[in-house]
Order: C-alpha cells, then sequence, then structure tokens
C-alpha cells in the first residue's frame, strides 16, 4: 500500500514510470505476458458506505462478488457507514482544538477492528491489525499538527478521509479471498489521477491513469480486483479525493479505463424513480434512462448519480446499472445510450416524460427595464455580477422582447445576488434605464425530463394544464432547444402539490382528492358509506384515491393527516373527535402538501356553510354540494362565485342541488353549451310534495297524507318547510340564474300550502294536530280537478321568454306525464327551440338520502375525471 509519513509526504508504492525507449527488455516481455486485458469480459461494482456498513453486509457483498460470473470483476467500495463523516468530524474537532478528538479516533479504530474480528483471521487478520494501528498512528499525528496549527490543510484533510476506503478495501479483498477467489486490493492512489480545477472537482486525466494502471496490473495480476472509491493522487502524486459522490465517480472512470461491459451501482433503493417516492407514493421504477435523461433528473436533485460520473462511462456506451442490494430480485434502472427503435413498438405507450425532480429552497431575481432590449452586453454584465460573488446560477429565463431577465439562485445567495446587482447597475437604476432588481423569495423549481419529450407533441401543454388544474401559479419557464427539460418554477409551498399532479398527468398514478366532509348527517353520512364502499374499486380499477380528511359538523369534527378509515367513521368521531372549528378544518384538509386536490363537500342546508364557498374557490379549494343556499341566495354573491368559478381551474358542482340525483343541472348545460335556446322549464321538484300530491287523490284527506308522508320520513322534521314551497322555489331560481334570468328568490311568487294561520304555530307536532282542521279547502280543489278528469301536482315553473319564475298548485290532465308519477319522482319538462313541440322530460327519484348521496359521489368522480383520472 502507499501511505503518509508523518508530516504528510506520500510515499509512491511503485516505481516512476520508464519511457519505453530504455525500458528493460525482459520487463517489457513480462508486461506483455500479464498486458491488461480490456474489454467486455470485465464487470464493475460499485458498493456505498451502507453496503459495507457492518461485517454481515460486507459479508453479503463478498457473495455478491463471488455469484457475478462475469469473467474478471473490479469492485469500487466506499468507507463504512458514516466514516467518512466521522473522518470530517476529527479534523473539525482537532482544527477547532477539541481533545476530544483523541477518543473519536480511538472509536474509528475500534469499529474496523471489531468488524475485522468478525471477518477475517490468521494471517489476513494480523496484517490488516497491523496496517490499521500504523494508519491510526500516523492519522493521530496528523490530527495532533492541526490541534497545534488550528487549521487542517486540504492535503492532511484529503489523506485523512480517504482511510475509510482504504480500510474496507482491504477487509473485503480478505474476505472474497476467504471463499476461494483469487482477488487483489488497489490502493486507487497508485492508478488514478487527476487534475483539480477551479470549481471544487477534479478531472480525471486519463491517458496517466490508463499508463499507472497497466502498470498496476502488471505488478497484480488478478482477475478479481477490490478497489478503493472516492481516492485519487495529483499528477505530482498528492494524495486527493474526488469530493462530491466520489466513489460512484471512481467506478466510472475505472469502468471507462477497463472498457467494461457494465458498471453496477449498489445501492439501498430499488432503482431510479419517476420522482421521489417520500413525496409521489406512486412514482414506479424506471426501467431504463439514456445519459442525458440521467444527467437532467441528477442535477435537480434526484436521488440517481451526479451528472460527472456519466461522463466517463458515455463516451465508450458502457451501461450503468442502479441495483438494490437488499432487494437482489430488483432488476433495477440501466442508464445506457436509448436504443435506435426506442419510438417504435411498445415505446409509443409509454409516456413521453421518463421523470420529475424538484430543487427547494431557491430564490427567483428579476432585472427588469426597457433600456436592457437590444442593449449588447447586459446579461454579460448581469452574470458576471453574479460570478463575482460565487453564487450558482440553477436556471435562466429571458423572453425575447429582452426586456427583463430572471434567474433563479440558492435562497442563502440570494442576498449577496441582490447586492451585487443593485451596486453594478446603481446608474442605470437612477436613470431609470433599469426599474427594478426584484426578489422572489420562497420558490422550488420544478424539472420534468424525458428525451422522447423533443418528438411528442403537447408535452409542454399536458404539464402546464396540470398544474392549472391544481390551482398552481407558474412563476417562470425554462426550456432547452433539446427539450430534455422542461424547468418550472413555483412557489416553496405548492412544490409538493405541484410534483404530484405532473406525475399523475404523465404516469398516471391515483388521481389523489383530500376531501373534507361537512354534515355527517342523513345525507353526508351516506355520502360516507358510499365511498367507504367503493373505495377499494375506485383505486384498482379507475386510479382514483379519494381520501377523506376530515369530517365536521356543527359542534364536532374528525381530522386525519392520512385519511380517515371509513368503516369506523362514525366510533372515530365519538373517540378522536374534537371541537368544531371551521377555519381549522379547511386549514387541515387544505393543508396536506402531499395531495395535490382538495374538495369540501357540504352536505349541510346551512348559508353559513355557503357563504364560504368563494373564500374556498378563492384559494384553489373545488366545492362539491347539493346545499341550494349559495346558487339561490343574493344575486351579487351567485354572480361574483360563478364569475370567479368561470375563471378559474377550481371546480364547482351543484347537481344534487335539483333533483338529488337526477342529471337535471348537466342536462340544462348540455343544452345551453350545444346553442339550444330554453323556453320553459317546469317540473315537480320537491319529492315530499310529489309523494304527497301522488296519494292524495278520492276520499283521502290532505292532513292524512301529509302525517303518512311524516311518518315514512319523506318530509323534515317540521314538514312546514316542504309545504311553504320555499325548497321548490330555491331550485326554480338556481334553474333559472342557470338559463340566464337575474332573478332574486324574493322575486318568485310562491304559493304555500301551510294555511295562514298555523304559520307561526310554535311546533311541528301542533302544527300536525290543527292542519286537519284546514282539510275543506284543499279537499274541495282536489274534487273540481278530478270531476274535470285533471290531478292536483305542486310545480316550479321558470318562464324564460318572460324572465320570471313562480312555484304553485296546478292542474294537469290524467294523461300528461307530470299525472303519471309515484311516488317521490320528480319530473322535469324542458320546453326549447329544438324540444318545442315534444319537451325533453327528465324523471327519475328525486328525493332519499341514496339517490341524493350518489348526485354528490357522482359530482365527485366528475370533479376526479377533470383533474385528469382515466376516462
Amino acid at each position: 500500500m502507499g501511505y503518509v509519513c508523518q508530516w504528510g509526504r506520500r510515499k509512491s508504492s511503485y516505481t516512476p514510470l520508464i519511457s519505453a525507449s530504455v525500458m528493460d527488455v525482459s520487463l517489457d516481455k513480462s508486461m506483455e505476458k500479464v498486458q491488461l486485458p480490456k474489454g467486455d469480459n470485465w464487470s464493475v461494482h460499485k458498493f456505498g458506505g451502507t453496503c459495507v456498513g457492518t461485517s454481515e453486509r460486507i459479508k453479503n457483498v463478498a457473495e455478491i462478488i463471488v455469484k457475478d460470473d462475469s469473467e474478471r470483476k473490479l469492485v469500487v467500495v466506499s468507507a463504512m457507514s458514516k466514516m467518512t463523516d466521522m473522518m470530517y468530524d476529527l479534523i473539525y474537532k482537532a482544527q477547532s482544538r477539541d481533545d476530544s478528538y483523541i477518543s473519536a479516533v480511538d472509536a474509528v479504530l475500534e469499529k474496523h477492528r471489531l468488524t475485522a474480528l468478525d471477518l477475517l483471521d490468521g494471517d489476513d487478520l494480523a496484517s490488516f491489525l497491523s496496517r490499521l494501528h500504523h494508519d491510526i498512528n500516523e492519522i493521530k499525528e496528523m490530527l495532533r499538527a492541526i490541534y497545534i496549527a488550528g487549521h487542517a490543510s486540504e492535503l492532511f484533510s484529503d489523506i485523512i478521509v480517504g482511510h475509510g476506503e482504504l480500510w474496507s478495501a482491504q477487509m473485503l479483498s480478505s474476505v472474497v479471498r476467504k471463499k476461494g477467489i483469487d482477488c487483489k486490493w488497489m490502493d486507487t492512489r497508485d492508478v488514478l489521477i487527476v487534475n483539480p480545477t477551479s470549481a471544487n472537482q477534479v478531472d480525471p486525466d486519463f491517458v496517466e491513469s490508463e499508463m499507472r494502471l497497466e502498470k498496476w496490473f502488471f505488478q497484480n495480476p488478478s482477475k478479481t480486483i477490490v478497489a478503493t472509491g472516492f481516492i485519487a493522487s495529483t499528477p505530482q502524486n498528492i494524495p486527493t479525493t474526488l469530493k462530491r459522490d466520489g466513489s460512484d465517480f471512481s467506478a466510472a472512470i475505472m469502468g471507462a479505463l477497463f472498457r467494461a461491459r457494465q458498471v453496477t451501482i449498489w445501492t439501498d433503493v430499488d432503482g431510479v424513480y419517476s420522482a421521489d417516492p417520500r413525496k409521489v407514493t406512486e412514482a414506479v421504477i424506471l426501467n431504463q434512462l439514456s445519459y442525458q435523461e440521467a444527467w437532467e433528473m441528477s442535477y435537480f436533485g434526484a436521488n440517481v448519480l451526479h451528472p460527472r460520473t456519466i461522463i466517463p462511462v458515455m463516451q465508450y456506451g458502457i451501461p450503468i446499472v442502479i441495483r438494490n442490494i437488499f432487494n437482489l430480485s430488483a432488476p433495477g434502472t440501466m442508464i445506457c445510450r436509448p436504443s435506435v427503435d426506442e419510438n417504435e413498438g411498445n415505446q409509443r405507450l409509454e409516456s413521453p416524460v421518463k421523470g420529475f425532480a424538484t430543487i427547494d429552497n431557491v430564490a427567483l431575481i428579476n432585472v427588469e427595464g426597457t433600456g436592457m432590449a437590444g442593449v449588447p452586453g447586459t446579461a454579460s454584465a448581469i452574470f458576471s455580477a453574479v460570478k463575482d460573488v460565487g453564487a450558482n446560477v440553477i436556471m435562466i429565463s429571458q423572453a425575447s422582447s429582452e426586456h427583463s431577465v430572471c434567474f433563479a439562485v440558492p435562497e442563502k445567495e440570494v442576498e449577496a445576488v441582490a447586492e451585487a446587482l443593485q451596486s453594478r447597475f446603481r446608474q442605470a437604476l437612477d436613470a431609470g434605464r433599469l426599474s427594478q432588481v426584484a426578489v422572489v423569495p420562497n420558490c422550488s423549481i420544478l424539472a420534468t425530463v424525458g428525451q422522447r419529450m423533443a418528438s411528442t407533441p403537447g408535452v409542454s401543454a399536458s404539464l402546464f394544464s396540470a398544474l392549472a388544474k391544481a390551482n398552481i401559479n407558474i412563476r417562470a419557464i425554462a426550456q432547452g432547444c433539446s427539450e430534455y427539460n422542461i424547468t418550472v418554477v413555483v412557489k416553496r409551498e405548492d412544490c409538493i402539490r405541484a410534483l404530484k399532479a405532473v406525475h399523475s398527468r404523465f404516469y398516471l398514478s391515483r388521481t389523489t382528492i383530500a376531501m373534507g366532509i361537512i354534515g355527517p348527517g342523513l345525507i353526508g353520512g351516506t355520502l360516507l358509506d358510499q365511498l367507504r364502499d367503493q373505495a377499494a374499486v375506485l383505486k384498482e380499477d379507475f386510479n382514483i384515491d379519494l381520501r377523506v380528511m376530515g369530517i365536521t359538523g356543527s359542534r364536532t369534527m374528525l381530522l386525519s393527516d392520512s385519511g380517515i378509515d371509513l368503516s369506523r367513521w362514525r366510533e372515530l368521531i365519538k373517540e378522536k373527535g374534537e371541537v368544531g372549528d371551521m377555519h381549522k378544518f379547511v386549514n387541515h384538509v387544505h393543508g396536506n402538501h402531499f395531495i395535490p386536490n382538495t374538495a369540501l363537500v357540504d352536505c349541510t342546508a346551512d348559508s353559513n356553510v355557503a357563504s364560504h364557498y368563494h373564500e374556498w374557490l378563492r384559494k384553489g379549494i373545488h366545492v362539491i354540494t347539493p346545499n341550494k343556499k349559495a346558487n339561490s341566495g343574493p344575486l351579487d354573491q351567485y354572480l361574483k362565485l360563478r364569475a370567479l368559478q368561470r375563471q378559474s381551474y377550481t371546480h364547482y358542482f351543484y347537481e344534487a342541488t335539483v333533483g338529488a340525483g337526477l342529471p337535471i343541472i348537466s342536462t340544462l348545460r348540455g343544452l345551453l353549451e350545444t346553442g339550444d335556446k330554453i323556453l320553459r322549464i317546469e317540473g315537480i321538484f320537491s319529492g315530499t310534495l310529489s309523494y304527497i300530491f301522488n296519494n292524495f287523490k278520492g276520499t283521502r284527506r290532505f292532513s292524512e297524507v301529509v302525517m303518512e308522508a311524516k311518518q315514512a320520513g319523506y318530509t323534515e322534521p317540521d314538514p312546514r318547510d316542504d309545504l311553504s314551497g320555499t325548497d321548490v322555489a330555491r331550485k326554480v331560481i338556481i334553474l333559472a340564474r342557470e338559463s340566464g334570468l337575474k332573478l332574486e328568490l324574493a322575486d318568485t311568487p310562491v304559493q304555500s300550502l301551510v294555511p295562514e294561520p298555523l304559520r307561526a304555530t310554535a311546533s311541528a307536532d301542533e302544527f300536525m294536530q290543527q292542519l286537519p282542521q284546514y282539510d275543506i279547502d284543499l279537499a274541495k280543489q282536489l274534487q273540481d280537478a278530478e270531476d274535470a278528469g285533471e290531478v292536483l301536482r305542486y310545480v316550479g315553473v321558470v318562464d324564460v321568454v318572460n324572465k320570471k319564475g313562480l312555484v304553485e298548485l296546478r292542474r294537469y290532465k290524467n294523461d300528461h306525464p307530470f299525472a303519471q308519477l309515484s311516488g317521490s319522482d320528480n319530473i322535469i319538462a324542458f320546453t326549447t327551440a329544438r324540444y318545442k313541440n315534444q319537451p325533453l322530460i327528465v324523471r327519475g327519484p328525486g328525493a332519499g338520502a341514496q339517490v341524493t348521496a350518489g348526485g354528490i359521489f357522482s359530482d365527485v368522480l366528475r370533479l376526479a375525471s377533470y383533474l385528469g383520472a382515466p376516462s
């Protein structure tokens, strides 16, 4: 091995290279016999710190190496898990003059000593422990020097931290040899030569490294080699490191030097995901990525590879495979050149987008002014100022007008950048040539990556549509002409919702909606039970995941961070319910940034709840309701609500406000949207009154039928709420407004069926006791109708031609469709320019918890379809 003497001057473990013209002939012939064979017979494996974190895991790694049937194998290893951090901590403590560095060094020694005792025996153990103690003593001497100086040079730091790889490589090679495999270990500082750059990175010197590799192999011929990752040497034989992700980089360089068949990066995940699985639970493992896709995703924070890792192997078309050492059955992700026929056959069915990645904690800087247009050198001056403060520009966007330049930098650097630009352009700002240098903080970047995006029209449209439907505003956009990457900047608080929304759009992962149910009474409770019964089918067959994050009544609410167990929602409200608070409830349901879409379902008849709809829609919360109060309330509030709905991608569905589960609103809209002209809408809109007048015939008394309807549960607890006609009037107003009329509820004449003297009666029971006294009037109307071959029906009418609405008791011939009803059915007749002679009829059950909840559920599924669920 090559190691360091007291003050860090490295002794090379090989003699200097000799010019071929003077090389000893016998040596030359010997080298020919053991010349390094390159090509597909070599496979390269890289095992990270997690893979060699314990003695048991090192044994597992050795087993994988032995089972690899490649003719020749090179294995690159990192230091044991957390060891590099521990070594850097030693340096930090020493230069901080913290005496605890001494005990920390002993902890490093003990960790490796115990691991070696568990893995090795005999001469291998004795040899390793001797080297380990020797290395630890030298590290202590170097740390002592750092302690005295209060400063650690880059040389000392690189030498100290590189020991973790040296020790893990020695131990692993010995374990492989114990399994009967001829194996040598390589200190890559003897082979890998790099040139430091100004950007705290290094550039491999492939020519020099190949020469040194040939020399090393001549001295250590073997079909299995265990090499250290992360560490290398400068051309002057000074130890150094490969900086960030150095072990992966080492493996890629070695793969290129050996012209290997494949480089396998072993880690603790099954491969590269289409998005961060911690943020998008439906993220999928990608079978294959092109080199370009991999470095685009890695640049934007995806857990793939550092971009520079890909460059050495890309030159020779050597594939990199990411595999999980803890799940050998997973095939992993292959990073390689795309096949020529990628767009052929089944590939056409694949998403043109491969993956999504995000960068958080960024800020936008916008340099704006009319004086920028057409002025050469402005952009150069801007980015020169950015360079002077050492900031990293992540993304740049400039429109063709040249009126502004917008770019993103890490948030921790934005203040320095803004000050530098203010100083650099002070004269232009004072003169008005530049209007501002504005900072937009608290941003995140979302990158959409895919090589096939370039040949697929509509990708950008789909991306932006998905973001719009999730009510996410885009602050800035950038796309290169290669079209491998579309980058958008969004508010940090919207980042995860944005990621889930776009991933769902391109990967058809479950369209997830965070739902809040307001009013778990008869209708709301029935809806919750329907959601419970259908949830599994929706997930499996329709890719729709409806998560009820909260349920609230007037006094008690139940909240959940992941979704309420609907099989026990009634019990949970009793067990875990808390005091109802509408503001807290809404913030909780909408505040889950892991779910891109939020919907509140108002199952009440409360005007106070309805008054919040505008605020909720403005926040990007979808609203679904059977509550008639908003659409039949004050006209100005209704118009304001509908205007907001039309101007945004936030949806407001209220099919169940008229006719429960019947398609009345959607039918009316379909007629209007296809250019038909509504002349008149007439119908029996109340299931309660439909039941009463369907059964009020012959010798039956009106009060008797009302009592029957009340006992059957068709009426409200106080039947006057039904008999007053106000509910029908609200439905008439809703349909009138949908038809374009600007009517107020007070403008609609309503014939109340509650006798005048009983309207102020104290209780419902008292009302029912006194109602028989007033049967005579309705009995006479019934008799007159029957004598004329007619029936009585309580109807609502929207007279669009005369711009009015009314609610009254009317007579219809026995052969009229309204006379054919039974039970509590509703019937609505649309007379239009197209359906003038024969009105369009919609008929069916218009009351009852099951059909009303079903109508609401249908609106929920319509919302899911609008948000991207497959049809």
